[in-house]
């Protein structure tokens, strides 16, 4: 690989840095140029064919349309919710907790994304959280970056074990049922060490960045709270990864830890004295004021309740429900005649079931017509720069993934890149064996496709210097896990729905601190680990 294919394999990656980041553009202009750039410099200097570039475009819209679809059915439902003033009710069943915006970020970013995680993934997590953030009264910006942290480790097991079962299962050919678990097991051990100080990470960047006095302290103060809240998701997560299995832990952990902590909250258990809030909140005696509301709060979590109800029976292979909604399935094999396929289950998509839920909650809760009639043009509306930046962002990462047909025989770009760092780092592979997962999903879009996409070259790699392959799989999934909170995809989605499109660049510069010390603490873990065997 020469040097020029050395940066043209890096330019997705740059690009999407310079144009998003540094030069601060929003995603409608900086994808369309990062795609742009990415598709030139693969077919002059990586040489692509045209038909090959042009077959991983249309891929990569087909992709694309099923995230839309996320963010069409968790922007509907959020805006059929708030028109009917339902809303209102759960945002004062959220301030009846506690009024301190810190445990109100932990609990609703932290667990209740978790739980959406484990019930539905891909993206649907941050596309729920985020919003409901802002109906509590956060800025949009703390909003969509807390949902972007809190939706990382639960991303382990996702939507009943996908990113394992589908992403390291077809990733690594051959792998026992009986390995997998251990790569579970061994993951989540892991992630009790590391992922259980992120709740304390989410407190001290909410003070820090968004609060009066611009205060790491003031996060600090929460930290028995904090911790207690992280242990309470990893610990049980991993116990049911050992005792039970690979598909709930994300799911059952996230039901334990929030029940607990929301009984600890309102008990006024390991908090400050004084709550914090946002200089806007309105006060009454140092505790916010809390809406008064007539309708039932369990009533206002129905919708919710039905729609993560819906993604869990959706998504079990022993009931009906999966089979009859894969039963319509739009096919486009072998796209202009390459090896390139792609396919689309409008039924089975997570947004065509919460615009399912949107539908059944306006005669639920008497939304009139001309109502829902404004929700939705509200929605569509939403959509349009969403539409652009994944237009061009999925079939960029598409092109990147599919490049390994070329006339330099070369690999794809993203195994190129990957076998020289393994060639290069040695003995400190388990160190960087975490910061490939991230690259796979800050590109791919996915935790299931960065592990489908480098399991492979991770358990080849681990095979060649001497250290277990569940151990360096399990760093590709905690990796994985890290790159959730700045995948363009997943910030563009997020960013739609609280209406902060043109600001992801500056979602990226808030989430890619954490994710920097997430992947590097899983690193140090690792090679600690690592050292046993050597």
């Amino acid at each position: 690989m020469t040097l020029m294919q050395l940066v043209t394999a890096l330019t997705p990656v740059l690009a999407v840095l310079l144009f998003l980041v540094l030069l601060r553009i929003p995603a409608s202009k900086a994808m369309p140029l990062s795609f742009g750039l990415t598709a030139l410099v693969a077919y002059y200097f990586w040489g692509i064919p045209l038909i090959q570039l042009t077959a991983a475009t249309i891929q990569g819209w087909v992709i694309a349309l099923s995230i839309l679809n996320i963010i069409f059915g968790a922007l509907l439902l959020l805006n059929v919710l708030r028109v009917g003033g339902v809303l209102d009710t759960i945002r004062s069943g959220f301030i009846g907790i506690s009024p301190d915006r810190r445990v109100q970020a932990i609990i609703v970013a932290w667990f209740f994304g978790a739980f959406l995680e484990g019930a539905g993934g891909f993206g649907t997590p941050a596309a729920i959280a985020a919003p409901l953030l802002v109906v509590l009264g956060f800025p949009p910006l703390a909003a969509v970056t807390l949902a972007l942290i809190g939706d990382s480790s639960p991303v382990s097991f996702g939507a009943v074990g996908t990113p394992l079962i589908v992403g390291i299962g077809q990733g690594v050919p051959g792998i026992t049922e009986s390995e997998l678990r251990t790569v579970a097991v061994t993951a989540i051990s892991i992630d009790i060490v590391v992922a259980s100080f992120i709740p304390l990470i989410m407190s001290i960047l909410l003070t820090r960045v968004f609060g009066a006095n611009k205060s790491w302290r003031e996060g600090l103060q929460l930290w028995p709270f904090a911790l207690m809240a992280g242990f309470m998701f990893t610990v049980p997560a991993g116990l049911v990864a050992y005792f039970i299995g690979i598909e709930f832990p994300s799911l059952i952990g996230s039901l334990v830890g929030m029940a607990t902590m929301i009984f600890v909250a309102k008990q006024g258990w390991l908090l400050p004295v004084s709550p914090w809030r946002f200089p806007s909140d309105p006060t009454v005696n140092r505790t916010l004021i809390i809406p008064q509301s007539d309708r039932p709060l369990w009533r206002a979590w129905l919708p919710y309740v039905a729609a993560a109800s819906l993604l869990v029976l959706s998504r079990l292979p022993s009931l009906p429900f999966k089979q009859a909604l894969q039963a319509i399935q739009w096919d486009l094999p072998h796209i202009l005649g390459t090896e390139i396929s792609s396919s689309l289950t409008p039924l089975y998509l997570p947004g065509t079931l919460f615009a399912v839920v949107a539908c059944f909650s306006c005669p639920a809760f008497e939304i009139s017509k001309q109502h829902a009639i404004q929700a939705l043009q509200r929605t569509w509306l939403s959509l349009l720069p969403a539409t652009i930046a994944l237009a061009c962002s999925v079939p960029m990462v598409r092109i990147f993934i599919h490049s390994d047909i070329n006339t330099n025989s070369l690999n794809s770009m993203p195994v190129e890149l990957a076998n020289l760092a393994v060639d290069n780092l040695n003995t400190y592979w388990p160190l960087f064996a975490p910061y490939l997962g991230a690259l796979g999903s800050f590109v791919a879009g996915s935790s299931t496709f960065s592990n489908m996409m480098f399991s492979s070259l991770q358990a080849q790699a681990a095979t060649t210097l001497g250290f277990p392959s569940t151990l360096i799989l399990a760093l590709q999934v905690l990796g994985s896990n890290a790159g959730n909170m700045i995948c363009v995809m997943n910030v563009v989605a997020a960013a739609a729905v609280v209406n902060l499109t043109g600001k992801e660049g500056q979602i990226i510069r808030l989430t890619l601190l954490p994710m920097l010390i997430y992947c590097t603490s899983i690193g140090i873990v690792g090679w600690l680990l690592s050292r046993l065997y050597i």
